[in-house]
């Protein structure tokens, strides 16, 4: 019986916490894009910016290059404050001025909204860093 009510405190608790958005978030659930979907959502906008289909995979891919590391950084952490509030985290690689990032939802195995929201995120803070 007090291990019972001991988790009932904790789940109280937790409900005090969390914020309501982020309760809402945690709860949506990403809906994958069907191939009639992607070119609405945006994704036609994102293939003519160098965004481009991983073969074998329902995710999208890009490079960029800045003038040297404190610039991709800086690229970085503006993706990745925007990335955290989203709860939406890209998966990406750097070395030195170049980024590669991949994006896709793990949440439905594959593209979502979620992922051309934040790609279109980066390209708008890629053009004011670079």
């Amino acid at each position: 019986l007090q291990s019972l009510s001991f988790r009932i405190h904790i789940n109280r608790r937790m409900l005090r916490t969390f914020p309501i958005p982020l309760i809402r978030r945690m709860a949506s659930k990403a809906k994958r894009l069907k191939d009639d979907e992607r070119d609405d959502a945006g994704l036609a906008t994102l293939r003519g910016a160098g965004w481009s289909e991983v073969d074998g995979r329902d995710a999208i891919y890009k490079e960029f290059l800045f003038k040297d590391f404190n610039e991709a950084f800086g690229f970085m952490t503006r993706v990745a404050l925007k990335a955290e509030k989203m709860d939406h985290h890209p998966e990406w690689f750097n070395v030195y001025n170049k980024v590669q990032i991949t994006l896709s939802t793990h949440e439905c195995s594959g593209l979502s909204e979620r992922d051309i929201k934040l790609a279109t995120f980066i390209e708008t803070a890629a053009s004011a860093t670079q």
